[in-house]
């Protein structure tokens, strides 16, 4: 009776939109005015004293372990949420407080163990329901009307746009996933590609792609910790990366760019980043998802684009293009559901489709962004045309 009265006092402040709730007793209560948007059954009491410190995290788990369903948009749900000034889905100081111990200890062998558990699950999981290219980060939808796969080659051809790339130069791609952006720069901008990765599954299949492509000599990866590569570039991209080194190693990631370019050398890294103050990290993205990761603040990035010498030439936010894409992924990935709970579990399915309808929530709320930044190692804009005109001209 206890568990049902607290239950009854959090929930009736948790979120902005009419939810109706189903108890473990049979009970429904409705919570906010109007038609239900989203319904909850509780189909196990879930212990109040595991929930005060870590509410994310068990209330996660007990959807993947079905003790919890959702009926409705899980996207829409955790986005009203975050909306909902006092929510106690916020309030994660239990796991605050056991933070820095979490952050600890991300050397290369860990940052390996790491990329491994998220990356090497399969490429054939991913084939699923990412697009041809096997692009996983945010699109670039700069027409409503474009497929994903035109929108992740047209986030490739903007990043390699905004670096203005002399053809016959070399680029080095850190976190180069499964080769797109290099294998472009390659074919379309041509300069020498060079791609590191920690992801076995990730390095076979562009070693491979390469080959087919007859790009042998103008495209090479390598299964490398972008700490050990000691060479420099006239380009470097990164995207989606810099999330997984850890807060430790903030500085040092942005001071090895500044290293590996040489002087006038420009850089274009893209990554998750907050647009406001606070832990970074999520108890259920930590354990399940993303072991080792942390998304810095946009001050954090700045302060360490400055201490390693280098000057921002550009940043461009582009929340709403990865909300968009984390639709799109979502919806591609409940056509192929029940396949991914024959194969995997359904703890496993429930736990992918929490995690992208989640991270699309963050976006939508602005819990979360995905930033651009253009740098260079030298005056900012040197080399570069007067105007931002030139980043857009190939969509207009």
């Amino acid at each position: 009776m206890l568990e049902k009265t607290v239950f009854t006092k959090l929930l009736a402040n948790a979120f902005d939109i009419p939810v109706s709730v189903t108890y473990w007793d049979g009970t429904v209560e409705q919570y906010g005015a109007g038609s239900p948007v989203v319904s909850l059954k509780l189909n196990e009491k879930v212990q109040l004293s595991d929930l005060a410190g870590m509410p994310t995290l068990v209330l996660a788990e007990a959807y993947m372990n079905g003790d919890i369903e959702i009926e409705g948009s899980i996207q829409e749900l955790i986005a009203s949420a975050y909306r909902k000034s006092g929510s106690f889905l916020m309030d994660q100081s239990g796991f605050g407080r056991s933070l820095v111990k979490m952050l600890k200890g991300h050397d290369k062998r860990q940052s390996a163990k790491d990329i491994h558990s998220h990356y090497d699950i399969g490429n054939d999981f991913y084939k699923e329901w990412l697009d041809p290219s096997m692009t996983y980060s945010s699109a670039y939808w700069y027409r409503d009307d474009i497929t994903l796969e035109e929108a992740q080659l047209a986030k490739v051809h903007h990043i390699l746009d905004k670096l203005h790339i002399t053809p016959g130069k070399k680029l080095l791609d850190i976190g180069s996933g499964w080769g797109t952006l290099i294998i472009m720069a390659a074919q379309e901008y041509g300069v020498e590609s060079y791609g590191v990765t920690l992801s076995e599954e990730q390095y076979d299949f562009v070693t491979a792609r390469v080959k087919e492509l007859g790009l042998e000599d103008k495209v090479h990866v390598s299964l490398t910790d972008y700490r050990d590569v000691d060479d420099q570039f006239d380009y470097i991209t990164s995207v989606g990366m810099f999330e997984h080194v850890g807060k430790e190693n903030l500085a040092l990631y942005f001071k090895d760019v500044s290293d590996m370019l040489v002087p006038n050398g420009r850089a274009l890294i893209h990554g998750i980043t907050g647009q406001h103050y606070g832990q970074g990290v999520d108890p259920f993205i930590q354990k399940y998802i993303f072991p080792g990761g942390y998304i810095p603040n946009i001050a954090e990035n700045v302060t360490h684009i400055l201490d390693a010498g280098l000057q921002l030439d550009d940043i461009e936010p582009l929340r709403r293009h990865y909300q968009k894409t984390l639709e799109v992924w979502t919806s591609n990935y409940h056509q192929v559901y029940d396949k991914t709970i024959a194969e995997k579990g359904a703890p496993f399915a429930r736990m992918w489709d929490l995690y992208l309808q989640a991270s699309a929530a963050s976006f939508e709320s602005g819990n979360i962004d995905v930033i651009q930044f253009l740098m260079t190692k030298g005056a900012a804009g040197q080399g570069l045309p007067m105007t931002r005109a030139y980043m857009t001209a190939r969509q207009n």
